[in-house]
C-alpha cells in the first residue's frame, strides 16, 4: 500500500488530518488510536518504510495470548498521524473521535530463534516478514509491552479482499491473563477521555493552517465513543465472600462507611412499598411495557456532560458512582455482569453472584455500577484498579485483598417477560425499588427530586465524583442522550514543578510537567505529572521559564517511577492544577493526582506553601 489510497479517501479542506507525506527515515515507533467511527475500534500502527503501516483491530490489542484479535489491514498513514488526537468531522472518511491509546517503540524480531528465544531482527527481515504475512516484533509502550505477531490469514467472508490478519500476544513476562482493554479509557498523551476529546473544540493536536473543525456530532458513533470512555463509577461489596471472619468484618465496616458517605438527602424520593405485586398486575398495565423474551445484549444508555448543576421539577438526580458500569442479566438464580463493550465481568467479581437473591424476580435485567469503597465508604476508582490488578501504563499488580465492592442498581430494563425500556424512567425506578432488597452485594441507587444543586453540593462535601440528572419521563435509549446529563466535580491544587518530560510525536517543547508537594519534613514528594491543558503558545512560554531552571539534581525525595527522560528543574515554579481525585497508594508508593490538567502558573505564593498534608483528603 502507499499514501495514494490515504489521499484518495480524504478531503483535506474539511478534515484536520495531516496531508500525505512519506518520511525519509523511520524511527520504529508505534501508536494505538482508539477510533469511534461507524463502530468503535482500535487502529494499530507501526512506523516502517517512511509511513505508518496500519491495521484496524475491532476489539483492540490484548496482553493475553489466548486472545487472537482480528486485525484488518488498511491504507498506510503518514507518520505525522502518530499523535493525532481529535475529531474527524461527520461526512468525512472515518468521521468520529480519535484518542491516542498507547505509544512507544517497536523492533522487529528475527524469524529465526536463537536458543529457543526470539532476538532483535533487521529492517530487511521486517520487510520480508511483512510481505510473507508473519511479522514478529517487540513493543515497548506505556500500556503494551513484550512480543507480538501479526499473521496474515485467508479471509472466510464472501468478497474478502485478503486484508485479514491476526494480532497475537506471545508468551513472555509481559502477559496479562484476562486482559481487559476497558481498564484504560484515557489518552496517554493528554489524559483525556473520549468524551472530553469529543467536546473539545481544539482537540486536533498538530499545528495546521486550517482550523480543526469538529463538524456535526453524530449520536450513533458518539454513543459508542463514550461508552468506552467514561468508566468512572463504582459500587460496593466485599472482595472475598466470607472466606474468613476477618473478611466479613471488613465487608461490614465498608458497608457502614458507605452509608455515612451518602450525602444528606434533599427532597429524597422513596418508595414505601416493600412488597411485590404479581408481575401480571403491576407490569402489564405500564405504558410502554412490551411482553417479549429477555434480551441477551444491551448497550448502556449514556449521559451527556454539562458544566453546572440545576434545579428542575421535570428531572431526577442521582449520585454519579465512580466505578465500572455493568448490565446485570439475572435468570434462573444466576447473574451475568456485562461491561459497556460487552465484556463479561462476572469472574472478576465473584461475590456478586449472590445478587439474584436480592431481586424478587425469576428473570430481570438491571443497569448499575460496580463500585469499590475506601475505608470511609467513598467510591474510589484507584482502589478498583488495584482490586482488579490493573493500573494504567503499568504491568499487572498484586491483587489487593479486602477491597469491598457493591453493585448500585439504578435502572430496571426487563422483568419476568416484559421489556421495560420504553417505560418512563420514574416508573422503572419505582418498580426497581419494589423488587430490589438492599443487601451485602447490592443497593438501590436513590434518586432525588427537583433539587440538583443541593445534591451536587452534598456530593462535593463528601468528596464524590459528581451527579447525574435524568428526565423523569425519559425512555431507555442505547446511546448517548441529552435526556441524561452528568455534572462532574473537579478539584484544584497548587503544585510545585520539579521537572518536565520530553515531547513525543509532533508536539513541541515538552510533554508534561512533573509535579510535587512538600511533606512535613520539607521533602518534595512526587504526586504526578500534567500533560494536558497547554496550547502551542503556553508550551513555548512555560518552556522558556523551565529551561533556565534545569539542574542535574533530582529535587524530589526518592526516585520517580514510571517516567522516562525527565529533565529536573529547581523547584521555583508553582502551577495551578485541576484534577478529579487522589488515587490510593500504588506499588510505586505514594498517592497521585488522577487526570491532572494544567490551568496556569501561580506567582502569588511561595512554592514551599504547597504542602502535602493540606492537600490529601481528610479521614473525617
Amino acid at each position: 500500500m502507499s499514501l495514494e489510497e490515504y489521499k484518495r479517501k480524504r478531503r483535506f479542506e474539511e478534515t484536520p488530518e495531516p496531508p500525505p507525506k512519506i518520511e525519509k527515515q523511520s524511527k520504529h515507533r508505534f501508536v494505538v488510536q482508539c477510533h469511534a467511527a461507524t463502530r468503535l475500534h482500535y487502529d494499530f500502527r507501526l512506523e516502517m518504510e517512511g509511513v505508518l503501516k496500519s491495521w484496524a483491530v475491532p476489539k483492540g490489542p490484548s496482553l493475553d495470548p489466548a486472545d487472537k484479535r482480528l486485525a484488518m489491514q488498511v491504507e498506510d498513514h503518514p507518520v505525522s498521524y502518530f499523535d493525532f488526537e481529535g475529531t474527524i468531522p461527520e461526512g468525512n472518511y472515518g468521521g468520529g473521535t480519535v484518542m491516542v491509546w498507547d505509544v512507544g517503540t517497536w523492533q522487529p524480531l528475527s524469524p529465526v530463534p536463537v536458543n529457543g528465544e526470539y532476538v532483535p531482527g533487521t529492517e530487511k527481515e521486517a520487510a520480508a516478514m511483512l510481505a510473507k504475512g508473519d511479522l514478529k516484533f517487540r513493543l515497548k509502550g506505556k500500556r503494551l509491552n513484550g512480543d507480538f505477531a501479526l499473521v496474515h490469514i485467508t479471509g472466510r467472508r464472501p468478497g474478502s479482499k485478503g486484508t485479514e490478519w491476526l494480532l497475537i500476544k506471545k508468551k513472555d513476562n509481559d502477559i496479562v491473563a484476562g486482559f481487559d482493554i476497558d481498564q484504560y479509557d484515557t489518552s496517554v498523551l493528554t489524559g483525556r477521555t473520549m468524551a472530553e476529546i469529543a467536546g473539545d473544540q481544539g482537540s486536533a493536536e498538530w499545528t495546521s493552517s486550517r482550523p480543526a473543525t469538529r463538524g456535526k456530532l453524530k449520536a450513533a458513533w458518539l454513543a459508542e465513543a463514550v461508552a468506552r470512555a467514561d468508566k468512572k463509577r463504582k459500587a460496593l461489596t466485599t472482595e472475598d465472600t466470607g472466606d474468613t471472619e476477618k473478611s466479613k468484618k471488613k465487608s461490614a465496616s465498608g458497608r457502614r462507611a458507605a452509608a455515612s458517605a451518602r450525602p444528606a438527602s434533599p427532597s429524597r424520593v422513596t418508595n414505601k412499598n416493600s412488597s411485590v405485586s404479581p408481575v401480571s398486575s403491576v407490569v402489564k398495565g405500564l405504558p410502554g411495557a412490551v411482553e417479549k423474551p429477555m434480551p441477551t445484549a444491551i448497550h448502556p444508555m449514556l449521559a451527556t456532560s454539562i458544566d453546572e448543576p440545576f434545579d428542575n421539577p421535570g428531572w431526577l438526580f442521582e449520585i454519579k458512582w465512580d466505578g465500572y458500569r455493568a448490565i446485570a442479566f439475572i435468570a434462573d438464580r444466576a447473574v451475568r455482569l456485562v461491561s459497556r463493550n460487552q465484556n463479561d465481568l462476572s469472574a472478576q467479581f465473584p461475590e456478586l453472584r449472590d445478587l439474584p437473591k436480592c431481586v424478587k424476580a425469576r428473570r430481570a435485567v438491571l443497569d448499575g455500577e460496580i463500585v469499590a469503597l475506601d475505608e470511609h465508604g467513598r467510591p474510589s476508582f484507584s482502589l478498583m484498579q488495584q482490586r482488579t490488578r490493573f493500573q494504567p501504563g503499568k504491568r499487572r499488580l498484586p491483587r489487593r485483598e479486602g477491597v469491598p465492592v457493591l453493585y448500585y442498581a439504578f435502572d430496571l430494563l426487563y422483568l419476568d417477560g416484559y421489556d421495560l425500556r420504553r417505560v418512563s424512567l420514574e416508573k422503572r425506578k419505582e418498580l426497581l425499588q419494589s423488587v430490589l432488597e438492599n443487601g451485602d452485594v447490592v443497593h438501590f441507587s436513590d434518586h432525588y427530586a427537583e433539587k440538583g444543586r443541593a445534591l451536587f453540593d452534598a456530593a462535593k462535601q463528601r468528596g464524590l465524583e459528581g451527579i447525574v440528572a435524568k428526565k423523569r419521563d425519559s425512555v431507555y435509549q442505547e446511546e448517548r442522550s441529552r435526556e441524561w446529563l452528568k455534572i462532574k466535580i473537579t478539584q484544584r491544587q497548587e503544585c510545585v514543578i520539579g521537572g518536565y518530560t520530553d515531547p513525543e510525536g509532533s508536539r513541541q517543547y515538552f510533554g508534561s510537567v512533573v509535579l510535587g508537594l512538600y511533606d512535613k519534613r520539607g521533602r518534595l514528594i512526587h504526586v504526578g505529572q500534567a500533560g494536558s491543558g497547554f496550547d502551542q503558545k503556553s508550551l513555548k512560554q512555560i518552556f522558556e521559564r523551565l529551561r533556565p531552571l534545569e539542574t542535574k539534581t533530582n529535587p524530589f525525595h526518592g526516585e520517580i517511577g514510571g517516567l522516562h527522560q525527565v529533565h529536573f528543574v529547581r523547584p521555583e515554579l508553582m502551577a495551578e492544577i485541576k484534577f478529579s481525585e487522589w488515587t490510593h497508594e500504588t506499588a510505586e508508593g505514594g498517592m497521585k493526582l488522577r487526570a491532572p490538567v494544567f490551568l496556569g502558573l501561580r506567582f502569588d505564593k511561595d512554592p514551599k506553601e504547597c504542602r502535602l498534608e493540606g492537600a490529601l483528603p481528610s479521614s473525617e
